[in-house]
C-alpha cells in the first residue's frame, strides 16, 4: 500500500511539474510580440477585410502594419473604423506604409500639393492610432544631388510626423545597395537623414539580396533601425540564406523595438504561409520575449 501511495505521489508531482512547464512555455511564446505586414495577405484582405484580419489574429500576431492607405482611408475604411476593426480582432495598430514620390525633376515639384497630401496623410494615420509611418519605396536617383533632395524631403516629413507624435521611417529594397557617383545609396541616406526625424525600417531579406549583412549595418549605424521587416525568399527560415539568429541576437544594437513579418511569395496559401512564418519565430529560442514590444 505504501509503495502504491508513493508511486501515485510521484506520478502526481510529475504531472504537476509537466503542466507548469508547458504553461510556462506557452506563456513565453505568447509574450513574443510579432507583427504582420498586411501586404502578406493582400489578395485575401482585398476580398474579405474582416475575415482576413480575424484569421491573422487567430494565428497569434500581436498587431499589424498597413499597406493600403489612400485618400485619407485604410483599405477603404475611415481611420477610426480601421482602428476599431483591428482592435476588435484582438490586435494593435502599429504602422503603415505610404508615401509620395517627388517629380522626376525635383525643381518642378509643387510643394504646396506635396505638403497638403502629407498633412492629410499624417492626420489620417494619427486618427488610426499609428505609431509609425514608413515610406516603402522611392525612384532610384541618378545623381547624388537628387538623392540629397530626397534626404532633405524625408527630414521634412519626419519633422512634420514628429510634431504629430508619430515617427517616420524609410523601408529599403535592394536597389539602395548600388553606388551613385561612387557612394553607396543606403549609406548616404543613413548619413544624410537626421536620426531625430528619420529612422530606417530594415528589410533584412532585401539587405542580403543587396549583397550586405544586416548585423554589419546594426554595428555601423547603431540605434537607427526601430522596426525590422523579418522576411525570407518565401516562408521564414525556409531558404537558409537569412541569418535570423544573428539578427535577433543584435536587436539592442540595431535599436529595433518591433519585428514585422512580411511574406511576399508563397509555397502555400497566404494564410498558411504567414502562419508558418509566425510559428518559426515563436518556436525559435533566439527570439526572446522581453526584447520585443
Amino acid at each position: 500500500m505504501k509503495k502504491q501511495f508513493l508511486f501515485l505521489t510521484v506520478l502526481l508531482a510529475f504531472a504537476v511539474s509537466s503542466c507548469c512547464t508547458q504553461s510556462k512555455g506557452t506563456e513565453e511564446k505568447q509574450d513574443k510580440n510579432i507583427y504582420l505586414q498586411l501586404y502578406s495577405v493582400r489578395d485575401d484582405i482585398n476580398a474579405d477585410f474582416k475575415g482576413t484580419i480575424q484569421k491573422v489574429a487567430e494565428i497569434g500576431y500581436t498587431g499589424v502594419e498597413a499597406a493600403g492607405y489612400a485618400d485619407g482611408k485604410f483599405y477603404g475604411l475611415e481611420p477610426e473604423e480601421y482602428k476599431k476593426e483591428v482592435e476588435a480582432a484582438g490586435m494593435t495598430v502599429l504602422s503603415s506604409h505610404t508615401g509620395r514620390a517627388l517629380d522626376q525633376d525635383v525643381t518642378k515639384t509643387n510643394w504646396d500639393e506635396v505638403w497638403k497630401w502629407w498633412d492629410q496623410a499624417i492626420a489620417a494615420h494619427k486618427a488610426a492610432g499609428m505609431k509609425y509611418i514608413v515610406t516603402a519605396w522611392m525612384p532610384t536617383p541618378k545623381t547624388l544631388a537628387e538623392l540629397q533632395s530626397y534626404c532633405d524631403y524625408y527630414n521634412q516629413i519626419g519633422e512634420k510626423c514628429k510634431a504629430a507624435g508619430i515617427s517616420y521611417g524609410y523601408h529599403n529594397h535592394n536597389f539602395e545597395f548600388q553606388e551613385i557617383e561612387g557612394q553607396l545609396m543606403y549609406d548616404y541616406m543613413l548619413k544624410n537623414t537626421d536620426p531625430e526625424k528619420v529612422f530606417f525600417q530594415m528589410d533584412v531579406y532585401w539587405v542580403i539580396r543587396g549583397g550586405k549583412a544586416p548585423v554589419d549595418y546594426f554595428v555601423a549605424y547603431p540605434g537607427r533601425f526601430k522596426l525590422l521587416h523579418i522576411k525570407d525568399e518565401k516562408e521564414l527560415g525556409q531558404s537558409g540564406m537569412v541569418g535570423f539568429d544573428a539578427i535577433f541576437r543584435n536587436l539592442a544594437t540595431a535599436g529595433a523595438q518591433y519585428a514585422v513579418v512580411e511574406v511576399e511569395r508563397y509555397s502555400y496559401t497566404p494564410i498558411e504561409s504567414v502562419k508558418l512564418s509566425y510559428d518559426y519565430l515563436i518556436d525559435s529560442p533566439f527570439v526572446k520575449a522581453d526584447e520585443l514590444k
